[in-house]
């Protein structure tokens, strides 16, 4: 009987070590980067939506409050390696916007995306473009 709570108590005791100790690097690094996210978090919902247009549709969920936005309607023509016209894309993004009570952005998720037109994302592209030399 007292082998058994004696070995209780230690695997408490490592257990309770363990979940309290922390470390200052990140065990997993952060594999994707989300730009229109970096962009947007901590900004007014209402500077987004002025910018890109009114959200589809709006949920809440935890407390926030999530609007589902799409936009950047962009038809581009694609042109072959020849030069001659290929044809026509129709490019757009979709993403949920999740705001605080505050309304203040506290993430952006990419739920629909393209190819861009100088990169992988288009929704990158359109939501966190390049800042312009000045």
């Amino acid at each position: 009987m007292n082998f058994r709570m004696i070995t209780a108590a230690g695997l408490l005791l490592a257990l309770a070590g363990c979940s309290t100790t922390t470390t200052s690097t990140p065990i997993l690094p952060k594999i994707v980067s989300n730009p229109a996210q970096d962009r947007w978090e901590g900004q007014s919902a209402g500077r987004f939506f002025a910018a890109y247009g009114p959200p589809i549709a709006d949920r809440d969920e935890g407390g926030n409050r999530i609007y589902t936005w799409r936009g950047g309607y962009k038809t581009i023509t694609v042109t072959t390696k020849d030069g001659k016209k290929g044809g026509k894309r129709y490019l757009s993004c979709k993403a949920d916007i999740v705001a605080n009570q505050s309304y203040v952005i506290r993430s952006v998720r990419i739920l629909g995306d393209q190819p861009g037109l100088t990169g992988s994302s288009y929704c990158a592209e359109l939501l966190a473009p390049p800042e312009k030399a000045s």
